[in-house]
This record gives structure tokens, sequence and C-alpha cells, in this order.
């Protein structure tokens, strides 16, 4: 497995991987459907990164940084393909997206997630990324955020 940036002819890829691990755990949102619609406009155009795990020429998973106000990134639509999960490609993924963060001068990355995915947060627990109290946050678009973890990269 290689992880490396997003190229044209990903949006395929990035929408189908994202919109099934989505639906297979929750309801795809309208935020979710503007970023998986709108990779480019959506996350790198407003100075975000995506990164693709790729094996054998396909790719199996994603991670997006989306810059944030403060400086930094919050870590969003990250999965990896049903048939790769269990096989630590996701912790691998997100130790290249913590350091691509890093060379980009993160101060911070941020994550929203559910804590009925407790294998993922046991990887950002793994990582450094540590647990933010709900009232330190602001509201969440997703309906389904009820974790909330920051890791800090200075």
């Amino acid at each position: 497995m290689t992880v490396r940036p997003f190229e044209a002819g990903d949006e395929t890829a990035f929408r189908e991987l994202n919109e099934a691990w989505i639906a297979g755990n929750f309801v795809v949102e309208e935020k979710d459907w503007e970023v998986l619609n709108d990779p480019v406009g959506q996350i790198l155009r407003p100075g975000g990164a995506l990164l693709m795990a790729v094996q054998d020429g396909v790719a199996i998973g994603t991670c997006a940084l989306l810059p944030m106000n403060d400086g930094g990134f919050e870590v969003a639509k990250m999965t990896i393909a049903e048939q790769c999960r269990g096989l630590g490609i996701g912790k691998k993924l997100l130790a290249h997206v913590i350091e691509h963060a890093r060379a980009m001068g993160a101060p911070r990355l941020y994550l929203e997630t559910n804590n009925k995915l407790v294998n993922a947060v046991h990887v950002y627990e793994s990582l450094g990324f540590r647990h933010l109290p709900p009232e330190l946050v602001h509201p969440s678009p997703y309906a389904r955020a009820n974790v909330y973890m920051e890791l800090l990269l200075g």
C-alpha cells in the first residue's frame, strides 16, 4: 500500500469509498454530498489536502484535511475499502496524514466521529488524538458526530 496525493480522476473512487462507508454505518447527509461531489472545490481549492491509499493501482482508502480558521486542519472523509479493513491500513494512512499536516505547518488536527466506531476511535487515540468535551467545540454539521478529538502538532 502506498499513500499519494489526490490526482485528477480520483473523484469517483473518493466518492464511492466514502459513500459506501457512510451509508453502511449512518445516513449520507447534505454536508457529505457537498464534499463527496466536489472534492476539488470543497477540499483542495480552500487550501486543504486529500490523500489516497493505493494498492496495486486501485484506490483502497482516502483521507482529507479540511482547513480550519485557526490554521489547523480537520481530518475528514477517512475510509478504507471494506475488504481491506482490519489490516492496519487505516492507521498507516492516518500516520501519513499527520505527517502531511505537519509538513504543511498545521498547529493541530481536529476530527469528529461517532462512539459506535470503536476501532476508529482506538486508532485515533493510538496516534495521539485526545478527546475534547462537546461543550468546547462548534456544533457539527453532521448529526452522527458525538466524539470530538484533537492532536496538537506544535
